[in-house]
């Protein structure tokens, strides 16, 4: 079999699927996916979607693993999963939100914003609404759409970034529901993951040790190492990194403290060594950050 070559795709180059709205390269929404000239090819999602099927069904995979949509499901795809095999009826009618993962991060007011959401999408990429959570879903597409093309609106870019906000929450609340039907049927794989998720959260500020998660585990780091990548594409650390730089990113963005506070805030040694960590991941120094 011809091996075939990944792509890697983001905002900018999705705009050739036909915008019915975009912001620069950080939003683009998709209100024809009928229309949209979706590749064949394996594409890597380096960029954030959230779609819904208004109509017909689509078949696709993620990482190898078959996905199928119908009416009102919404499917979710974070970055670094690999889009292939994608085949849609004709009759196919839906909605997509896309988002670079910049935007999507800087959207974050709190950490724990994007844990039930997107954590479960990790293993779980289509969840199906009933008419009234996928009604909630329309309005909030129209709205953001009606908010970005007023261009003379000063403040256009932190409201749709305000209501994308608000459309997660919701769409956590769904979740919520969704997943309480799952817990029975997890996989011990799903269940370590979801315990490690959970122990970052309430730890990532003063322990970044992968050794010391896997001893609360009680299983060996090793383990740890591989099951998180098999379940999230991951290491544990890339996710504990994640958070850390979340977090420092929000302070930044909606605190006052100095980089001096936030460092001691983090548990680092000092300013210089967060200033470092924070350069090798977000490319840009802390006050640089603030600045723009």
């Amino acid at each position: 079999m011809e091996k075939k070559n990944i792509q890697d795709v983001n905002v900018s180059r999705a705009k050739v699927l036909g915008a019915s709205g975009y912001i620069e390269n950080d939003i683009l929404l998709l209100d024809k996916l009928n229309e949209a000239p979706i590749p064949q090819e394996p594409r890597r999602m380096n960029m954030i979607v959230v779609a819904l099927c208004l109509k017909g069904k689509a078949q696709y995979t993620i990482d190898t693993q078959e996905q199928l949509v119908r009416k009102n499901d919404v499917l979710i795809i974070s970055e670094r999963h690999v889009m292939d095999n994608f085949m849609a009826s004709p009759d196919l009618e839906g909605l997509a939100i896309i988002l670079s993962v910049g935007f999507f991060k800087d959207i974050i007011q709190n950490v724990s914003d994007i844990s039930s959401l997107f954590l479960f999408s990790q293993n779980h990429p289509v969840i199906n609404f009933s008419q009234k959570e996928a009604d909630v879903f329309i309005s909030y597409f129209n709205l953001i759409k009606q908010k970005m093309t007023d261009t003379e609106n000063l403040f256009r870019r932190d409201v749709v970034r305000t209501l994308l906000l608000a459309m997660f929450y919701d769409l956590s609340n769904v979740i919520f529901r969704t997943q309480q039907n799952h817990d029975n049927r997890q996989s011990r794989a799903d269940i370590i993951f979801t315990k490690f998720i959970r122990l970052v959260e309430e730890n990532y500020k003063r322990e970044r040790r992968v050794g010391w998660y896997a001893e609360q585990l009680c299983i060996t780091p090793k383990y740890l190492s591989e099951t998180v990548k098999q379940v999230s594409r991951r290491t544990p650390n890339e996710w504990i990194d994640n958070y850390v730089i979340l977090e420092i990113r929000v302070l930044l963005k909606n605190s006052t403290k100095s980089i001096k506070e936030i460092s001691m805030n983090m548990n680092f040694p000092n300013q210089s060594f967060l200033g470092k960590f924070f350069k090798e991941h977000v490319g840009m120094s802390p006050s640089e950050y603030r600045r723009n």
